[in-house]
């Protein structure tokens, strides 16, 4: 059975089953704190299992794209090694919110399983929660008893609570699970040893391949569990380990969803699958990691410095390294296989063809990139080696290697290994867990438990309308960080307060009570469709109605960035062309930034054309007109643009300017002439295939023509009140340019007189020319009479010494004779005389330099110079 007939007759027998088929979400998370993927099939669904909001339809099923790789689950390091982990995978998964529960969960579970996929329920196990004397939870006798109906009692198997409880997180609901295994072991296997002896032992043939979650508890902060009053039902597959089940094939990288990659990785580098264990390895590895990187630039996540952005990066990077060393690939190739990729997988997830060609030039820029860092990581390895001592390298360098430059710590062993050198890999592991320990404290949170205030779950925002409203403070809570300290987070049952979101920073404000007295709002963010409102002080007087005002000034500057961002894209796709699409935003008061797809720099006269083409639209005076809860399907069919990457619900808002519409929740201005005026003022790359624009409005600009017309007054007074300033600043730059000649030509007569004279001051010492002086030149001047020395000199040793802008440098030359036969190096000898002038420096073994901040220690190094050649 194909992947894609596994897929489609999952999402159509749970359709037969009254259950809402769904797209996949996003991959990437933008209003969840918690997460920076969806890592479980259940993540887009945490609103309806708080109660934060209500689905459409109690039953939903999906085929949902799941990343791994960082947090509590990360199967990164294990990906490649084995033949059932990987960083994305497709969870299938059905779901009821406060429906059927477990009794028809595991039926048709089972009815699946074994009647349409056909599966031998003779290699079937299940598993059930025993219970934990801990939480004061008992054995799911219920879920017991339910199996026994399907599945004789010795294949039902009691698990504990690392195995068979479900956690979303520290806190919030959590349940009791049962999870389906399979046996897939040959006959011959299963005769030394019972299935299920084997399962949770992590054995390659005896995989969890269904776990059905019983959502009937919440964790609170103190970590008790109380009964929800709604049991739901979450449930996920791994659909490439069915797939592995289903194709009678030993491991998932031999089913159809990952042969056609590896048989482009064995045509791309001439290596074939199967031959030698050490380039399999990286065939897995790469075949898996470029789907997780391709999906996560199709829902909008670059490669980056930061976040997720970097764990993307993280991704990549490790795949590159692995067909690097064991590929002997020395060239980008990892972005030719997207088109494999987008054409098996493309039609259930059509961002994969849509967003073809900016994955392929993304991927390759990437892998350019990080081959240029490897490239500079084995120079500096070899410096490392060079100068070392003894038969071990120091965890410390190896680790300022990997943390500094991006070096891989595995590349670095087999180096060493390969030069019969050892890796202090103690070493390295203390200064990696000493990073660690400085992350985790960074980020170290605590919560508590929401203190409710009143029944009335309701939220409305309503700062659409207005900037002011008579609030009720619904819950709070306590959050406590070692960054912020003590924070309240406060929900109230309507809010004009727009939080984070869209590219838009969230509002702030003030609350005021009925006494006077004031609590700022610092920020607002939206946490599983939950407004939430961040204060350093809890109110007073908790039951009392509240004036929320927002920031007014704020909104408003914020809003003429939000609107010009529209005005920005249709002017973009005008200019440029159709192909442009927004690719991300952030839209803060004092500035915006606007992300977008485009092959090339933008030349002046496209910038030019992009902020006529606005201006004249806010010159036009356009109203807003806006379209609120519509149907997304009417709103995309009356023009409106949508974006990849952004979580859709089933009513939208739309957003008009003249021509421009776009799908939109943020604040915009009520007419385009609010905004005053709009100016670009930067435009550069972000990724391959990637631009960036920086402009401002309004205030900003204002802003900007003045500071402009400041500074050229400033300059005009300069230049004597110039009447053309431009043309007298020309004469200074080729006056300028006229004297750095003269000074040129003579630096270059000082630099000869200096030679003949240091010729005569040339010393034998032990058959080698040596001369240690300190000289009145620049870097470049000493650089060039030490090597108009070397060329007229052989076994020459040379240390000179200057003091340039109130810093000391040293530069030493040896001649390459002294360095083969003698065992000299520059680089050791800079490097250790820089402690004498406070500094260090390197460079090659013939020549070197080193800066200090003590000019008075130069006399000393150029004395102990000579000890080199006693």
């Amino acid at each position: 059975m194909k992947s894609q007939e596994i897929r489609s007759k999952f999402l159509r027998f749970f359709e037969d089953k009254k259950h809402s088929i769904v797209a996949s979400a996003p991959m990437v998370l933008k209003d969840d704190p918690t997460l920076m993927f969806v890592n479980s099939g259940m993540a887009p669904f945490k609103e309806y299992f708080l109660g934060n909001a209500v689905p459409k339809n109690n039953r939903i099923a999906d085929s949902q794209k799941c990343l791994r790789v960082s947090g509590k689950h990360n199967d990164l390091e294990e990906v490649g090694y084995d033949t059932y982990h990987h960083t994305l995978f497709e969870m299938l998964g059905n779901w009821s919110f406060g429906d059927y529960f477990k009794k028809e969960a595991i039926a048709w579970a089972w009815e699946l399983l074994t009647e349409v996929y056909a599966i031998d329920e003779d290699i079937l196990y299940v598993t059930v929660f025993e219970g934990d004397e801990e939480d004061g939870t008992e054995m799911d006798t219920e879920a017991y008893n339910f199996w026994r109906e399907h599945i004789s009692e010795d294949r039902i198997l009691k698990g504990d609570k690392k195995d068979n409880f479900w956690e979303m997180g520290d806190q919030g609901p959590c349940g009791p699970c049962s999870e389906i295994h399979v046996d897939i072991r040959s006959a011959e296997e299963k005769a030394k040893i019972s299935g299920k002896e084997l399962v949770n032992k992590d054995h390659p043939q005896v995989v969890e391949i269904w776990n059905l979650v019983f959502m009937q508890y919440n964790r609170k902060a103190n970590g008790t569990l109380e009964i929800l009053p709604n049991k739901h039902i979450d449930t996920g597959m791994g659909f490439e380990r069915l797939c592995m089940v289903l194709q009678g094939v030993q491991s998932n990288y031999d089913t159809d969803v990952f042969s056609p990659l590896i048989r482009e990785i064995e045509t791309i580098t001439g290596k074939n699958y199967g031959g030698n264990e050490k380039a399999d390895v990286a065939i897995r590895v790469i075949s898996d990691h470029v789907r997780a990187v391709a999906f996560s630039i199709a829902d909008g996540q670059l490669p980056s410095n930061t976040g997720a952005g970097y764990v993307i990066r993280r991704i990549l990077r490790r795949a590159v390294r692995y067909g690097f060393t064991f590929l002997n690939k020395k060239e980008p190739f990892i972005y030719r296989l997207v088109d494999v990729l987008s054409k098996r997988m493309g039609t259930a997830f059509p961002e994969l063809k849509e967003q073809k060609q900016l994955i392929e030039n993304v991927i390759k820029e990437e892998e350019q990139s990080f081959l240029r860092t490897l490239e500079q990581g084995l120079v500096l390895l070899n410096r490392i080696v060079e100068e070392s001592n003894g038969d071990t390298i120091s965890g410390e360098k190896a680790f300022e290697l990997y943390d500094t430059y991006g070096f891989p710590i595995d590349l670095t062993a087999l180096i060493l290994s390969e030069k019969n050198l050892k890796l202090d890999e103690k070493g390295f592991n203390e200064e990696l867990q000493k990073q660690k320990n400085r992350s985790r404290a960074a980020s170290e949170m605590s919560t508590d438990d929401w203190t409710i205030l009143t029944d009335d779950a309701e939220e409305e925002f309503v700062g659409y309308d207005t900037l002011e409203a008579n609030v009720k403070l619904t819950r709070y809570r306590k959050v406590t960080s070692k960054k912020e300290g003590d924070m309240y987070q406060l929900v109230f049952n309507l809010t004009p307060f727009y939080p984070e979101g869209g590219g838009q920073v969230g509002d702030k404000g003030y609350l005021e009570d009925t006494h006077g007295d004031v609590v700022y709002i610092l920020d607002t963010k939206k946490e599983n469709n939950v407004i939430i409102h961040f204060t350093k002080n809890l109110p007073e007087h908790l039951n009392e109605t509240f004036k929320a005002v927002v920031d007014a000034k704020q909104r408003s500057r914020t809003e003429c960035n939000h609107t010009a961002t529209h005005l920005l894209h249709q002017a973009l796709r005008e200019v440029l062309g159709t192909h442009v699409e927004q690719k991300g935003s952030a839209v803060h008061s004092k500035y915006l930034r606007f992300d977008f797809s485009h092959f090339s720099k933008m030349t002046v006269e496209e910038l030019r054309d992009v902020e006529n083409f606005v201006n004249r639209r806010i010159e036009g005076k356009l109203p807003l007109e806006e379209m609120r809860n519509v149907p997304k399907e009417e709103a995309i069919a009356a023009g409106a643009m949508s974006l990849f990457g952004e979580k859709y619900g089933d009513t939208v808002r739309a957003i008009k300017f003249g021509k421009s519409i776009e799908l939109c929740g943020g604040t915009h201005v009520k007419n385009t002439s609010d905004i005053w005026h709009f100016k670009i003022v930067s435009e550069g790359a972000v990724a391959a295939g990637i631009r960036r624009i920086e402009a401002i409005t309004n205030d900003a600009v204002k802003d900007f023509y003045f500071e402009n017309n400041r500074a050229y007054f400033e300059m005009k007074d300069l230049l004597n009140n110039a009447k053309e300033p431009v043309k007298a600043l020309q004469v200074l730059q080729e006056e300028n340019s006229n004297l750095k000649k003269q000074i040129e030509t003579l630096l270059k007569d000082k630099a000869k007189n200096i030679k003949s004279v240091l010729k005569n001051e040339l010393t034998e010492i032990n058959g080698i020319q040596f001369l240690a002086k300190k000289l009145d030149l620049d870097a470049g001047g000493l650089k060039n009479i030490a090597f108009d020395l070397g060329s007229q000199f052989d076994n020459l040793f040379l240390l000179f010494g200057t003091v340039q802008d109130g810093k000391a440098l040293l530069s030493c030359y040896i001649s390459k004779e002294l360095v083969s036969n003698k065992g000299l190096n520059a680089g050791k000898v800079v490097r250790e005389l820089g402690k004498y002038i406070q500094g260090g420096g390197g460079g090659q073994p013939f020549f070197a330099t080193a800066g200090g901040k003590n000019p008075d220690g130069i006399d000393e190094a150029l004395t102990k110079a000579r000890d080199y050649l006693i």
